[in-house]
């Protein structure tokens, strides 16, 4: 059994593989924060990259969203080749990283989309794509959508199969939606359902991602719970996901939902990227650190050395 991620440093992060990281997420009984952060945008902290606060600010694991592998951009990194950006990365902090990658149907067109979400080739949940990602040093894969992409729960599903099949012994596949991502079918309660975490689960995800409960209309934390249920008895792990601006709350809305994710059960706590356009807030999340593991685990994380 891997030493729980919660008191990890570096030093044994370098060791891991695949099943190495999903053990030490396990054991951590639900005290891992994932940050997603975007490196194509100004970084809050000018030449710091974005990544780089939010592991400052007690992130376990980086998720780095509209993370093009075919041009890989993250403002604010010392200057490296492309190919290196995500070794580097990971030399800079110390940290899990994972993309987003999204099962776009071919054609889709969204309509007024704001600029930044639009979609990219590189962008794309293909094989290739997440071949590179691997090839770059990427530990884990989201098939998730970005807002008025699209993405429906039939097309993560496929997905799933196609990189578990090629790449499952290797790479992290974690798969879910944070809110409808332009699917109305597929708004509110029907973003997930029991049936879509079990093909899910069938179809090779390791983590299954759930929006937190009070993030999206619907979304309570009884029904969260009963979605993780379903997901443990399979022995597979979840992430609840704060996806719709909220990561930009008050702290005390923040409390509130890392409680209500306590009680539902899930592994990881996901904050988005879009405390205003790049990261959660950093008060944020260090205040949501403190609710689901206290100062101590808190500032153990925030404080060990790269180092060490």
């Amino acid at each position: 059994m891997a030493k729980r991620m919660l008191e990890c440093v570096t030093s044994d992060f370098q060791k891991f593989k695949k099943q190495d990281w999903l053990e030490s997420i396990g054991a951590s009984e639900g005290r891992v924060i994932a940050c997603e952060t975007i490196g194509m945008v100004m970084p809050m902290l000018g030449n710091i990259t974005n990544a780089e606060f939010a592991a400052s600010m007690g992130a376990d694991i980086l998720l780095l969203n509209i993370f093009d592998v075919k041009e890989p951009v993250i403002h604010g990194l010392p200057k490296v080749e492309a190919s290196e950006c995500i070794r580097e990365l990971k030399r800079l902090t110390g940290r899990m990283i994972g993309i987003n990658l999204e099962p776009v149907e071919d054609g889709f067109v969204a309509e007024g989309q704001d600029e930044v979400w639009k979609i990219s080739e590189g962008r794309k949940a293909t094989l290739e794509n997440a071949g590179k990602a691997l090839e770059m040093g990427v530990d884990m894969v989201l098939l998730t959508g970005n807002p008025g992409n699209g993405v429906k729960n039939q097309a993560i599903t496929d997905t799933l199969r196609t990189l578990k099949a090629e790449l499952g012994d290797k790479l992290i596949l974690a798969a879910g939606k944070m809110h409808a991502s332009g699917v109305l079918s597929e708004g509110g309660e029907h973003i997930i359902t029991k049936k879509d975490v079990e093909e899910f689960i069938e179809a090779g995800a390791d983590i299954v991602l759930f929006p937190a409960p009070g993030t999206v209309p619907g979304i309570t934390m009884e029904y969260v719970r009963s979605l993780v249920e379903t997901a443990h008895s399979r022995n597979v792990l979840t992430m609840t996901s704060i996806g719709t601006s909220q990561e930009g709350a008050d702290e005390s809305t923040i409390r509130q939902i890392a409680l209500m994710c306590k009680m539902a059960g899930t592994d990881i706590h996901h904050l988005g990227d879009s405390g205003y356009v790049g990261m959660a807030l950093p008060e944020n999340i260090l205040a949501y650190s403190k609710v689901i593991r206290g100062v101590r685990h808190t500032y153990r994380r925030m404080a060990a050395s790269v180092n060490r």
